[in-house]
């Protein structure tokens, strides 16, 4: 069992890991036994957690990382293999949100929204399935995990973009874990689906609900956030990341095209 959750010998590339559920989930890769490629457009960030899990007696490295630029995914990618010795992981964590009404939106939000979280989804995958597909630069197979939201699953007002952009994120999962699949790529495909996790994100989305008259202050907006969950809480990014160490591991290998909710029961209601 232990040799089926661990990560021993394994390679894994994680987006947006400067902060939040990336950084979690990069300390939680190599407890488990990885060697993670830290990657973030705030590299100094990045590098500061690449530095904790070293200290920590893991292995770590870090680059920066447009999500949005393909040229730097492929350098990414092969720079990870290059430092690291391979490729088997890959964490499509980074994203951004907004709030705003439709009417409000502008179409060059709404397309840099889309091209951070959808883009960046489909980018990564690309240049991983390349090289984790046989005849890649590892061609041992591996496993994908792209973040998406609860988002993906209900509408909510005034985050059309994000609901939009995460629903996609949703579906591409699928339709790359059946293609990976049909190819005999080896090569797996899932996403993960947070509720409201306490990150700078969910402070932005509390002080957006100050803003829209939605709550008075910022504590009764943390409040809201709270409640919409039936365990009570909002999330941890611990909570996101051990979901994915689970999904990176041999554990999982009858996995594939799966979405996993890691929402303290709000879509269950």
């Amino acid at each position: 069992m232990d040799a089926a959750f661990g990560l021993d010998g394994k390679v894994a590339l994680v987006s947006g890991a400067s902060r939040g559920i990336g950084a979690a989930t990069a300390q939680a890769l190599a407890q488990a036994g990885a060697k993670v490629m830290l990657s973030d457009i705030r590299d100094e960030g990045g590098q500061e957690v690449a530095a904790k899990i070293r200290e920590a007696g893991g292995q770590a490295d870090c680059l920066s990382l447009d999500v949005t630029d393909e040229t730097q995914w492929e350098a990414a990618v092969g720079a990870t293999v290059e430092r690291l010795g391979g490729l088997h992981v890959l964490v499509n964590n980074a994203g951004v949100e907004f709030m705003k009404p439709i009417v409000e939106t502008s179409l060059e939000q709404w397309r840099g929204l889309q091209s951070v979280n959808v883009d960046g989804v489909f980018l990564g995958a690309k240049y991983a399935i390349k090289a984790m597909m046989p005849g890649g630069l590892c061609g041992q197979g591996g496993s994908i995990i792209n973040l998406s939201s609860v988002a993906g699953f209900v509408g909510s007002p005034g985050l059309s973009a994000y609901v939009a952009s995460k629903g996609a994120v949703r579906l591409f999962t699928k339709a790359a874990a059946l293609e990976c699949a049909a190819a005999g790529l080896g090569i797996r495909v899932n996403s993960v689906h947070p509720g409201v996790i306490e990150t700078a994100m969910a402070d932005s989305l509390s002080r957006e609900l100050q803003a829209a008259g939605s709550a008075a202050n910022e504590a009764e907006g943390d409040a809201m956030l709270a409640a919409m969950h039936p365990l009570g809480r909002l999330g941890q990014p611990a909570d996101v990341a051990r979901t994915i160490v689970f999904l990176a591991s041999d554990a999982a290998g009858f996995i594939t095209g799966a979405e996993y909710l890691v929402d303290g029961g709000l879509t269950a209601q």
